[in-house]
């Protein structure tokens, strides 16, 4: 009803917002993250901006694999290998030639055995983003417990490996010096918090501010509005996305994004700022061309390219109007 709706500085010192009480809430704006891309040298090689271990897929759930390894690549990762069971490599490897492929030992029913963490574990890897599409079981829970309490890798967490932690969160808690990303949507995060997706719903800033702070994780509560919630008490609001992008496949694209921030060394505030404010203006250009109904997260992927370009550009833009 309001129409366009600008967010502008009316000249407040920052040093006077700094010194307030209370909440540290920024708004996600194309003026607030240009200055944190990070800028490529000329002798720049793929080794110079980090390695993704995307684990993820298991048999008839592949496609979140393939998104999130998209998610990583289009988001300026070197490299990317996906680690799926093993049964599913072949399939993951046909979907995309430039990213790599692992298989891991299975179960047998396609999902990943305990023992994998082993080898998931050993991986050089700069970040790894688990999750999409991985499914339930012991096995699957075992691996992605032990790579809590173990790696010392960036963890970017969402979908599957969220579930293995449902009513027992504290689990999840960083442990010093450790990076823990976390992407839940609100039924997830209800399952983490032992509430009800409508409670959630009801006090979203709180809810990730309270988790994060109480675990010491970053955490990206997507919807409308997708709250980004750091240890240290700040939260951020993104403005960018749309209905259309409430669609099987969009959530596993940020998983990718934001880990392919992180393989670039920037730090995780930062990381989920540009992951969700950028994955919010590619859904956006998709509705654009493709309408709310119809766009898929395959057109959201198509688009990470043009909205960079926008955020990368004074004055452009790849926000809705």
């Amino acid at each position: 009803m309001a129409g366009r709706v600008i967010v502008a500085d009316i000249g407040i010192p920052p040093s006077v917002v700094a010194s307030l009480d209370g909440l540290d809430l920024r708004v996600n704006t194309p003026e607030s993250l240009r200055p944190l891309l990070p800028s490529r040298p000329r002798d720049a090689h793929k080794g110079a901006f980090g390695h993704v271990l995307v684990v993820a897929g298991s048999r008839g759930k592949t496609g979140a694999a393939h998104l999130a390894a998209c998610g990583a690549l289009r988001s300026g990762a070197g490299l990317v290998t996906v680690a799926t069971p093993a049964s599913c490599q072949q399939t993951v490897a046909g979907m995309g030639p430039e990213y790599m492929t692992e298989g891991l030992s299975e179960t047998r029913a396609g999902t990943l055995a305990a023992d994998a963490v082993e080898a998931v574990l050993a991986f050089p890897a700069s970040v790894i983003a688990v999750g999409p599409g991985l499914g339930s079981g012991d096995g699957v829970r075992s691996v992605l417990r032990s790579l809590v309490e173990r790696s010392r890798a960036p963890l970017v967490l969402d979908a599957d490996a969220l579930n293995a932690f449902a009513g027992d969160v504290g689990r999840l808690a960083a442990r010093e010096g450790q990076t823990i990303v976390i992407t839940p949507h609100p039924g997830e995060m209800a399952r983490l918090l032992g509430t009800s997706t409508a409670g959630v719903q009801a006090s979203r800033l709180e809810a990730a501010r309270t988790l994060a702070a109480s675990n010491r994780v970053f955490v990206v509560l997507k919807g409308h509005g997708t709250v980004v919630a750091t240890p240290d008490g700040r939260a951020a609001v993104n403005p960018t996305g749309n209905p259309g992008m409430a669609t099987g496949g969009t959530g596993d694209v940020l998983t990718g994004m934001i880990a392919g921030w992180l393989a670039q060394g920037v730090d995780a505030d930062t990381a989920c700022r540009l992951g969700v404010y950028l994955h919010g203006a590619a859904g956006d250009l998709a509705a654009l061309a493709e309408g709310e109904v119809s766009m898929t997260a395959g057109d959201l992927v198509r688009r990470i390219g043009a909205a960079t370009v926008a955020l990368m550009t004074p004055g452009a833009s790849a926000e809705r109007r």
